[in-house]
């Protein structure tokens, strides 16, 4: 079973920046997959925010965070990030990490969540205005 671990959310002001990271315990099976950022808003659907392949080489993201957001991946420590910039009020949200089904690896599969098959519990984050 994989585990993964969110932390880094918090309250925030308009305009700031958070950096999440999604630790995996499992590394032997971490490297080899797609991983996603997810997010859900109190009273809506959890939607796609972001994915980054298994070796880092393709990122994709939702048209909302495009620009401001940046996912990264660092495999040596089984750790995937999202660097947010320019926070916005409408960025609040639970945020959670996933990882992707073997063979999801492109676009428009990665921005499914029916893709992915273990998913950590998630980490608020608030923005102010």
């Amino acid at each position: 079973q994989v585990l993964l671990v969110e932390s880094g959310g918090g309250l925030v002001q308009a305009g700031g920046s958070l950096r999440l990271s999604c630790a995996a315990a499992s590394g032997r099976i971490f490297d080899r997959y797609v991983m996603g950022w997810f997010r859900q808003a109190p009273g809506k659907e959890r939607e796609f925010v972001a994915a980054i392949s298994w070796n880092g080489g393709n990122t994709y993201y939702a048209d909302s965070v495009k620009g401001r957001f940046t996912i990264s991946r660092d495999n040596a420590k089984n750790t995937v990030y999202l660097q947010m910039n320019s926070l916005k009020p409408e960025d609040t949200a639970v945020y959670y990490c996933a990882r992707g089904v073997l063979g999801a690896s492109t676009w428009p599969r990665v921005g499914s969540e029916r893709e992915y098959d273990y998913w950590g519990r998630g980490t608020q984050v608030t923005v102010s205005s």
